[in-house]
């Protein structure tokens, strides 16, 4: 921080060659869009030929089209330009000859010509009185004209850069104060553009100003008629020209600018505008923050009061969210205040700015209560001008902020007290709700014809995503802890669970602090069996999943809750979620809530919601026993029967085979030994895996396809195979039979392939109890197959028997081997 302080105190103490509209601009806008000077590549021929020209206007006393070319070829180079003194004399005889006509357009290329030399140039006093008296007088006959705002920028910028110099003498430094005072109280509405070069003129008057009686007269004037009109733009140009005025004035130890600052804010007048103190508080703040000294903490204090001030104010108006009608002037000042906040570095706790950041970051930087409104609310509306006004508000300075405002109301929410927290946090978990079911009811309408709007409204959503995940792991830090009891932990768990889940659609990339957040709560969920049914009572309803929700404008005819893609990844955030507190669920309200929703979703054409579905279905049925020992066994029964059913049903083509298994062998492990749903669930499996077997035993490709193990007959046989080593002793023998069936209907290489699986398996076993009659029993599939072959045999001709033989000997192969 030290070695950027100074780097910015060099910069300013070369007065020669520092722009201070320039680095206003650049101090606006983000680091990605800071821009550099630009330049036109005029040869120095050209700039020699263009002074020729006007050197040649003022000897001949007739300015004409050649004349403005060559006073914009060399603004047009004024990045390397350089204006000699006696280049500035010819332009100041220009302007002030009564015997030429000059162009409007003209002017402000003189005026621009003329600040780059008081910039760069070490004139003598002499030629610097000329150019105020010169310069003043025009702005003077020239103002109110055609080119009045432009003119009156550049002008002011030119006056305040010539009074900046050390040169000047007093009389023309009073000139020069004299007429910024007169054309500052002047009703102009200038462009963002016109606006930096005139709050850099005021900038360089208010630095250079070594009469107080003028610093005072023009800061109050500046803080009269910084009104309504500004832009956000202008709002923080002005705060970084008040940074670097008090800057300068820290570096130089200029105590009465500093104290007239103080004295300002300390008494604010009626007349001075709302919008201009709080951008001038911030930049108080920001300036003496950057500072790093203790010397200026009652300046600090001095802006963080006026600060307070105008956010109590502006809550008195914003009480809930419907302020955007009855207030509109709230929604400009809201921005501000919030830029203000994330610009001005480190502020004390204050409850009145902890609950108005709550309402700018809610409505105005993320402002999608407005646009969904107009979505919603006119369905069948052109979607044009809500289209524009999205994609203005993504480029808009308040959305870039969105980070160090979200930083600015986590900083404040850490030392809020108990209420306030709890007011903060009830606002933003509501807001997350109601996101949910915008957005799910808008991305349903706009399928289609309004991607390019829906893509443009994500953007938003995405960021206030991760606005959520930032507050909720400051929640977590703060919250979670022994100042609270665990029950009050819990709940205000459940509601972070049930936030997440309502923005987990716009959850694009991994975030530490999404992951640490969801650890976090995890284990204070888990201590309370109402907390655990109350975060599965938020889930939609079965019957709600299914059915049409869209707006009223559109019709329900085309919806399938499989294409619900925020609907659904709100559910897998459940699925996910839920497994790891299944052991404190009830069972009553696992089979009323739960159950339905995971068997609709194991449905679901993307594999990987649908293995979701399969992970919770096996962590219910892995779940520990509960005092209702009888109710819970029952169920993992009841619901065993239609899992193997759907699963197998929708097999290969959308259930997954990864979820397949995993239910099946928990359904094996898990459920009481000798249990019938155990001996269904295997005659099933292998029924489906001698079904799919049979419909492409023609395939002269099948047998190859096994090599790979990625048929998926294969992959259902390899299961069967791994139950092996699973079933209880009971089960253990219908088991045997129904894969000695399947294996003896094989083709010779499949069989092959099979026996050779089992020899390798019942090789590295060391089960002492299921080996020996392993062993026995793969002899004997081993003697069963081989007798296919030769009945085989003995029916195909001589060539082919001769291939059987080989055949033959690999299966007596695996015998000698066991």
């Amino acid at each position: 921080m030290g070695q950027r302080r100074n780097e910015r105190t060099n910069l300013w103490s070369n007065k020669l060659t520092f722009f201070l509209e320039e680095w206003l601009r650049n101090a606006v806008v983000s680091n990605a869009e800071k821009r550099d000077l630009v330049n036109a590549s005029s040869s120095a021929q050209v700039i020699i030929r263009a002074w020729a020209e006007l050197r040649e206007a003022l000897s001949h006393q007739n300015f004409d089209a050649r004349h403005l070319d060559a006073l914009k070829i060399l603004v047009s180079s004024h990045v390397s330009l350089h204006v000699a003194d006696p280049q500035a004399r010819i332009l100041l005889m220009i302007l002030s000859s009564g015997n030429l006509s000059l162009p409007q357009e003209s002017y402000p290329l003189f005026i621009r010509l003329l600040y780059i030399w008081a910039r760069k140039s070490r004139a003598t006093s002499q030629l610097f009185d000329l150019a105020v008296d010169v310069v003043s007088r025009l702005l003077y006959q020239r103002f109110p004209s055609e080119n009045a705002f432009v003119l009156l920028s550049d002008g002011v910028l030119l006056l305040g850069s010539l009074s900046f110099h050390t040169h000047l003498s007093d009389k023309s430094k009073r000139l020069c104060f004299e007429c910024l005072s007169k054309f500052l109280q002047e009703k102009c509405t200038f462009s963002d553009e016109l606006g930096a070069n005139a709050l850099a003129g005021i900038g360089y008057a208010l630095s250079s100003s070594s009469m107080s009686s003028y610093f005072t007269t023009i800061l109050d004037i500046l803080l009269r008629v910084w009104g309504e009109g500004a832009t956000i733009y202008q709002g923080l140009l002005l705060l970084h020209l008040v940074e670097w005025v008090l800057s300068t004035s820290f570096s130089s130890q200029e105590s009465y600018k500093i104290d007239a600052v103080r004295e300002f804010m300390a008494n604010v007048k009626p007349t001075h505008s709302s919008y201009a103190l709080v951008m001038v508080a911030a930049g108080m703040l920001r300036a003496v923050n950057r500072s790093g000294s203790i010397r200026y903490a009652d300046i600090k204090n001095v802006g963080e009061e006026y600060i307070e001030i105008f956010a109590t104010e502006l809550l008195a108006k914003v009480t809930d969210f419907h302020y955007m009608v009855n207030e509109p002037k709230s929604s400009i000042l809201l921005q501000y205040l919030a830029l203000a906040l994330a610009r001005s570095g480190l502020i004390k706790y204050r409850p009145p700015i902890l609950l108005s950041l709550t309402f700018s970051l809610l409505a105005e930087v993320f402002p999608l209560k407005r646009i969904y409104e107009k979505l919603l609310c006119s369905p069948t509306a052109d979607w044009a001008a809500t289209l524009y006004e999205v994609r203005d508000h993504v480029n808009s300075l308040i959305f870039k902020e969105a980070g160090s405002i979200t930083g600015v109301l986590c900083n404040q929410y850490a030392s809020a007290d108990e209420d306030n927290k709890n007011v903060v946090e009830n606002h933003i978990w509501a807001f997350c709700q109601k996101i949910y079911w915008w957005h799910h009811q808008a991305k349903l309408m706009l399928r289609g014809s309004g991607n390019e709007l829906n893509n443009e409204i994500e953007k938003i959503a995405e960021s206030a995503f991760l606005m959520v995940v930032v507050f909720a792991s400051g929640v977590t830090k703060h919250r979670l802890d022994a100042r609270l009891n665990q029950k009050n932990q819990s709940e205000i768990s459940v509601r972070i669970l049930i936030s997440l889940s309502c923005l987990e659609y716009f959850r694009h990339i991994r975030l530490s602090a999404y992951m640490d957040t969801i650890r976090a709560v995890i284990p204070k969920v888990q201590e309370y069996e109402s907390a655990c049914v109350a975060i599965v009572e938020s889930m939609l309803t079965y019957n709600d999943l299914i059915s049409y929700q869209g707006p009223s404008g559109s019709t329900a005819v085309e919806y399938m809750w499989s294409y619900d893609e925020v609907q659904t990844a709100r559910i897998v955030f459940y699925l996910r979620v839920i497994p790891t507190f299944i052991d404190k669920l009830p069972t009553s309200i696992f089979k009323k809530a739960l159950a339905p929703t995971m068997f609709l979703y194991m449905g679901h054409p993307n594999p990987k919601v649908a293995r979701y579905s399969h992970s919770l279905f096996v962590a219910f049925i892995s779940s520990a026993k509960d005092s209702l020992e009888d109710e819970r066994v029952l169920l993992k029964d009841q619901l065993s029967f239609p899992y193997v059913k759907i699963s197998l049903e929708n097999y290969p083509n959308i259930t997954p085979f990864e979820g397949l298994a995993s239910g099946v062998s928990a359904i094996v492990r898990h459920l009481p030994a000798g249990s019938p749903t155990i001996f269904y669930c295997i005659n099933e499996v292998a029924e489906k895996a001698r079904h799919l077997c049979q419909s492409l035993i023609h395939d002269d490709n099948f047998c190859n396809k096994w090599d790979g193990e990625s048929d998926p007959s294969k992959k259902l046989c390899d299961l069967l195979l791994r139950l092996l080593s699973l079933t209880d002793i009971q089960v253990f023998p219908s088991l045997l039979k129904v894969l000695a069936q399947l294996v003896s209907e094989l083709p010779q290489p499949c069989q092959n392939i099979l026996l050779n699986q089992l020899y390798q398996q019942i090789a590295e076993s060391d089960d002492v109890i299921r080996k020996p009659t392993l062993v026995s029993w793969l002899q004997s599939l081993s003697y069963l197959c081989s007798q296919v072959s030769h009945r085989k045999r003995d029916e195909l001709t001589r060539e082919t028997a001769s291939s059987d033989g080989v055949n033959i000997m690999s299966l007596s192969n695996v015998n000698a081997r066991l």
